[in-house]
């Protein structure tokens, strides 16, 4: 019998399986496309799912660097500037690099680690008891069935996998807006070397990658460093038929600028892409879960990609869920810890959704509009406000209830420097390993490894806490100033269970 099931190779899927595997649980996937797919989606990662492949050793893969993560100095929220680079405690960071490179980064490490891929293999049924999945496959040489503990389903928006699980998938489709995108190109003369910015004659200097909002529309101009300078539109109006061409692309960027742009072919680009989007949908499962099946990723969420936001979460679902499932599968998940995969993750999803629809109604043409953007350009003025949208664009305003209490617990581990034997190592260098892990920043918790269970090492740092518990997800389960034993050990037994000594003296 296979540990789990997981219907779809897209970046969630991979994850997920990488997470698995980690944790020595068997995941076998299922694809149904017959081959990685081509199409440009998601240009990079926002938020702090660059971190949290950083503390995987995956963020390196992607950057080409060895360096860690840094946040960015701006971003945009609604298309309003967001000067990040007077806060003292940033946290949104990016990492430019298109969604096939992730897909293809995942399924390597996938490989490495000895996941079986299957592509051309489609989820056709599910039946479950208390015991087990059996999936019904439509394969290439025909019908099987698979049995599994459990099955996930990483299989996008149209979600077979939700619908044969009986999940509703309540919420909103809009259809009065265009998105245009296309790999295109001006004049170098327009182009400023230094910023990247599109100097347009008679409008004036547009920079680089932000959404520009315009009465009439949005535009963005993209060109991202060794890859296909990429142009946008978004406009509130009907869609033409037939095939995107680049002349309706420049008669959308008049539209929406009120002058022409000469825009041209890229030369030397390969199947450019060309793409028209209408409409767009906001949906949230009503659960994540039923009996033995889950959803993760854009199964369980769809929503604008304003921002950027949808594999920061998609991804940490399955960070957060594969260690459960893993601890279930070993026998030592304490009760009702599967159940905390919806109740920290849902919430998650509700708030990513609040504000990229915000984000949505703030770059909506008409003058009621732009008086509410003056207002809220006078509200980003203050630093407070700043941090705020700041920490709910990248994630770091979520607190998981961890049942204890701490300025720290329940968040997302810092960045922490530690001295330890082999010399200066950051947390990240640590968590590699998915396990979980406990900070002995005094010497007293040194034998706290909970039937092995947990990692424990042993360190010196500036911060005064006599230690840190940190769950494989990268958040703090425990914290303490004093080496308070008692409370580390109820913290141990809520997240990672009983050790066999105290399930011993229990009988």
């Amino acid at each position: 019998m296979i540990d789990v099931v997981i219907a779809g190779a897209g970046p969630n899927g991979l994850m997920l399986a990488c997470e698995l595997s980690l944790a020595g649980v068997r995941p076998l996937v299922l694809e149904r496309g017959t081959s990685p797919t081509e199409e440009q989606r998601a240009n990079g990662l926002v938020g702090q799912v660059v971190r949290m492949l950083d503390r995987r050793g995956l963020y390196e893969r992607l950057a080409g660097t060895q360096e860690p993560p840094r946040p960015v100095p701006g971003f945009v929220f609604g298309a309003l500037p967001l000067n990040l680079s007077v806060l003292d405690d940033n946290p949104l960071y990016t990492l430019g690099v298109p969604q096939r490179r992730i897909e293809e980064m995942l399924a390597e490490r996938a490989a490495e680690l000895g996941v079986e891929i299957r592509r051309g293999h489609e989820v056709t049924g599910l039946a479950q008891d208390t015991d087990a999945v059996t999936v019904d496959v439509a394969g290439p040489d025909g019908a099987y069935q698979v049995y599994a503990r459990y099955l996930v389903g990483a299989d996008g928006g149209h979600s077979v996998t939700r619908k044969l699980a009986g999940i509703d998938f309540p919420g909103v489709t809009t259809e009065n807006t265009v998105t245009r995108m296309a790999h295109a190109g001006v004049p170098a003369a327009l182009v400023d070397p230094a910023t990247g910015g599109l100097n347009v004659p008679g409008y004036g200097v547009i920079p680089p990658f932000l959404h520009h909002r315009t009465e009439r529309g949005l535009f963005v101009w993209a060109p991202f460093p060794g890859r296909p300078t990429l142009m946008s539109t978004m406009e509130w109006a009907e869609a033409e038929d037939g095939s995107m061409t680049l002349d309706e692309l420049r008669a959308s960027v008049r539209r929406v600028l009120g002058v022409d742009v000469p825009i041209e072919p890229l030369p030397g680009v390969e199947a450019p892409l060309m793409r028209r989007l209408t409409g767009g949908n906001t949906r949230l499962a009503d659960r994540y879960r039923t009996g033995r099946v889950f959803l993760v990723g854009d199964a369980a969420h769809v929503h604008s990609a304003i921002g950027g936001p949808g594999l920061n979460l998609g991804l940490q679902d399955t960070v957060n869920l594969g260690w459960k499932l893993a601890a279930a599968l070993h026998g030592w998940a304490p009760e009702n810890l599967l159940d905390t995969y919806e109740a920290e993750r849902r919430p998650a999803a509700a708030r990513v959704t609040m504000h990229t629809q915000a984000q949505n109604a703030l770059i909506t043409p008409g003058s009621n509009v732009t008086a509410l953007r003056q207002l809220f350009t006078e509200l980003l003025r203050d630093n407070v406000t700043m941090q705020r949208v700041a920490d709910l664009m990248s994630g770091a305003d979520l607190r998981y209830d961890m049942g204890c209490d701490g300025p720290l617990v329940g968040r997302w581990a810092p960045d922490l420097v530690l001295d330890t034997e082999t010399g200066p190592t950051r947390l990240a260098e640590l968590t590699r390993d998915a396990r979980p892990l406990l900070l002995d920043l005094t010497g007293a918790l040194a034998d706290e490894t909970h039937d092995n269970r947990v990692r424990v090492v042993t360190a010196r740092t500036d911060s005064p806490l006599a230690g840190m518990l940190i769950r494989p997800d990268g958040y703090v389960a425990w914290a303490s100033v004093e080496p308070d034993v008692d409370g580390l050990r109820a913290a141990l037994t809520r997240w990672f269970g009983q050790p066999s000594r105290q399930a011993e003296m229990a009988v």
